[in-house]
Order: C-alpha cells, then structure tokens, then sequence
C-alpha cells in the first residue's frame, strides 16, 4: 500500500528543494555537534515553522539508523485504536519511505493488541511529519509506523513492554515517539504545565506522566505514545535521559494568549 502525503503543503513545504533547505536548517546540519546512540527520542509535530526547530536539535543529536519505529498519536476518531501498518510506503515531496515489513512482523508477534488499519494513518499527521526528516538525514532507512488512539494505561503499557521485547532484540533500531505538550493556554501557564510534565520524562516514570497530565490538565496530545516509550525504556534498563531543547510556539508566533509547547528528548 502506498500512503499520499496528507499534510505537505500545510505542516512542511510541498516543494522538495524548499523542504531539504528548511530541515537542514533546522537540524543544524553542518553544526559539527557529537552524536550519540539512542534507544528513543521524543520530539514534536507541529509544523515545521513552530516545532521544526525542535525536532532538529534532537535528531541532529542523534546518530540515525536504517531501522525505526515511529510511535504516534492518532488525533482523528478514525480505525483501530493501536494501529500498525506492516508493508508498502510514505509518499512526502521527497519520495517514498519504505515500511520495514520484518520489523512489523516482529512487533505484531510480541504485541496482539496491534491491529493492521490504514484508516487510522490515512490522514495523521504526527507521524508524517517525521519523514521528510529522515529521509534527509538517514537516506535508505526504513520504518514501522504505529498510531496510538487509546490512553488505557494498561493497553499502553502492553505496548511498551511488547515493544521493550523487540527493542532488545533489536538494538539497532530506533524508537522515535513523538507528542505536543499542553495545548491553547497562555504561555506562562503552558511553561509551567509543560515543566511538570518533562519533570516525568526526565525520571522515565509513565504513571507519573499519567498522574500529572490528569491531575495538572496537561493536554499533551502524546501522552499515550509516550506512556508506551517510557514503559519500553524502563524495561531495557534506560537511566540517561537529556533534554535537548524545549520552546512553545509563541517563541516563533509571539501570540502568548494560546499556545502549544514543545519538547524535545533523547534516551540513551
């Protein structure tokens, strides 16, 4: 199955010289940073003019390979709650990115709860927007896409643990998960939110994470993927966490009265 790109032109540039040009900028390409072997990252997707900044300081952190698991959020009510696509392609203006189909056969052993559904990926964006950064700066890799549409802990961290058991079999592969913190307040109270928040993804804790966002109404649309990562990484014995850079979209709009944060974590 070939899945068209639902959100070039909106969230990132449609035009492929104008996409590589904005995803080198803002992965610092030519920054000589160091980088480093990692087990997992967070990162967000908003568009690029607000998160992009972002997301590039992460994966300009990180020594891409060819194999990763991209765990997202499903944001529109549409298919299968925990959904995985196991073959075909990503279609961006930067050409196709192949499914990894033997990684997504591992995943779908350990983890009965995945169920096969392109509806789900038909039109979500917050996996989409990651590929035109790897396709950038980890040309030939591949990919294993799973939209998350459930915050049942439990569910969650069924995933995490089925997804910690192809981890460790699988060192080499990346789990690149991604999340929007606190959405549409002002920005003071965003910042203050969003700190609670990265407090328990600092101290990999999903039930904290869990905790916090209900109790402080955090509204971090990646809460359930980020569950399942933080479930993962506890059990591969994960202890180092950074955080690389963290902004909200006023840095960028300069509109205080609502906006949404943004993070940015790698796990090693």
């Amino acid at each position: 199955m070939l899945r068209l790109p639902a959100v070039a032109g909106r969230f990132y540039p449609s035009d492929p010289g104008e996409l590589t040009t904005q995803v080198e900028q803002y992965s610092e390409i030519d920054s000589g940073v160091r980088k480093v072997a990692a087990k997992a990252c967070l990162v967000p997707h908003a568009g690029y003019m607000y998160s992009g900044h972002v997301a590039g300081a992460v994966f300009s952190r990180i020594a891409l390979p060819k194999k990763i698991v991209i765990l997202g959020v499903r944001h529109f009510p549409r298919g299968e709650p925990i959904a995985i696509l196991s073959n075909g392609a990503w279609r961006t203006p930067l050409g196709d990115a192949p499914i990894d189909a033997s990684l997504a056969r591992a995943l779908n052993a350990e983890c009965p709860l995945l169920r096969e559904d392109h509806l789900a990926h038909s039109a979500e964006h917050s996996l989409e927007v990651q590929l035109p950064f790897l396709q950038v700066l980890a040309p030939g890799f591949a990919f294993v896409p799973i939209a998350l549409g459930t915050v049942r802990f439990e569910d969650l961290v069924s995933v995490g643990q089925a997804l910690a058991r192809v981890l460790a079999a699988a060192p080499d592969v990346l789990l690149l998960t991604t999340s929007d913190l606190n959405h549409y307040e002002n920005d003071e109270t965003t910042r203050r939110k969003d700190h609670k928040a990265i407090e328990k993804l600092l101290a990999l804790d999903a039930r904290g994470l869990c905790d916090t966002c209900r109790d402080e109404q955090i509204s971090m649309c990646g809460l359930g993927p980020a569950v399942a990562m933080l479930t993962a990484l506890r059990s591969l014995n994960t202890t180092h966490v950074d955080l690389v850079r963290y902004a909200t979209s006023a840095d960028v709009s300069g509109d205080t009265n609502a906006v949404v944060g943004y993070a940015g974590l790698v796990f090693t």
